[in-house]
């Protein structure tokens, strides 16, 4: 896990991604997901180049499935952006940079 991106756990989502005062792009994933170990490099790229606009965050389905069933994530992975404590946009599936950086951007 880089310095960029922090893992979440049920326990801290609320006060790290719904009470953010920053716009939260949460990675909904899970280890047996080949697309969401592609789409790492991606996000480490976004979280390092919007530093300080956005923040990146990962949340282990698996580990968590009551956040997963909360926002209704039914394939993986999904992204979601929050601002201001609420959901802003989803994106469901491994995309390009460009593609994220334009869902970001929109949702924002």
């Amino acid at each position: 896990m880089s310095e960029t991106i922090s893992q979440l756990s049920s326990q801290d989502f609320d006060a790290n991604v719904l009470q953010s005062q920053t716009p939260v792009l949460v990675d909904f994933w899970a280890d047996w997901c080949d697309p969401c170990k592609r789409m790492e490099p991606v996000l480490e790229q976004l979280a390092e180049e919007m530093a300080g606009k956005l923040r990146v965050v990962k949340l282990n389905v698996q580990n968590h499935p009551n956040i997963a069933n909360q926002f209704k994530v039914r394939g993986l992975p999904t992204f979601m952006l929050f601002k201001n404590g609420q959901v802003q946009g989803t994106q469901i599936g491994a995309i390009s940079k460009t593609q994220l950086t334009q869902f970001v951007a929109k949702a924002m």
